[in-house]
């Protein structure tokens, strides 16, 4: 049976959007929406909330079955590696003995994100006995690359390659971008310093549970999606 262990990363220093981690989305801060979801995910064995922010540890220390976790300084700016975290978490986790197998990864700024996200993810790494498993959600067809145009004066020439007459979306491949959410790892990559291995699989989630919130704009369309009604209208 694997061990799983479960971090929330929501440190202080949001620049682009302040005090990210505890902006209020559908009634409760974004960090407890991740808390929820994870202890409701019957593949995360033991959940831990890792931050320098105060508030974020007391919401986190509501939740008897989440470990508020300080951050130390050094391993909280803006240029600290997520390994530094992981591994300080690990580190306080196995101080008592226990040893995990997987490291799972989830963000607050990913608020959408539910129970069963998570243990796919987990189920396919288990299943596929890769190094990693992460969230992806599939791209816009009006994004895909093929379509991307530089512009010389206003003339309109191809960035990566002609289209060549493919302008529908079943002429194209389908393309996928990690979404953020979730990220699922063996313990053997982390502790050769990595966070994805080289054998990485993805569960796709849907594009309305996808939000990655990372500006103000981000915000605002988590806020609109939270206040749809059951036939898809805003309140």
């Amino acid at each position: 049976m694997m061990h799983t262990l479960g971090i929330i990363p929501a440190r202080a220093g949001s620049k682009r959007l302040p005090r990210k981690n505890v902006l209020y989305l559908g009634g409760k801060p974004l960090v407890c929406r991740v808390i929820e979801a994870a202890l409701m995910a019957s593949s995360i064995h033991r959940l831990v909330v890792s931050s320098d922010d105060e508030e974020v540890l007391r919401l986190a220390g509501q939740y008897n079955s989440a470990l508020p976790l300080r951050r130390p300084g050094e391993y909280a700016t803006d240029t600290s590696p997520a390994i530094e975290y992981v591994r300080h978490a690990l580190a306080v986790c196995e101080a008592g003995g226990n040893v995990y197998d997987i490291v799972v990864i989830m963000q607050p700024s990913s608020p959408l994100t539910v129970a069963e996200d998570i243990d796919n993810t987990v189920a396919i790494l288990d299943r596929t006995q890769a190094d990693s498993a992460v969230s992806v959600v599939e791209l816009d067809h009006a994004i895909q690359p093929v379509k991307l145009k530089i512009m010389d004066g206003d003339r309109l020439l191809p960035y990566l390659e002609e289209e060549g007459g493919r302008m529908a979306a079943h002429e194209l491949p389908r393309l996928f971008v990690r979404n953020c959410a979730v990220y699922a790892t063996r313990r053997r990559i982390v502790d050769d310093g990595r966070l994805l291995g080289a054998d990485c699989r993805g569960y796709v989630m849907p594009r309305e549970r996808s939000i990655d919130i990372n500006d103000r704009l981000d915000y605002e369309f988590a806020r609109f999606l939270m206040g749809r009604d059951a036939n898809g209208c805003t309140e």
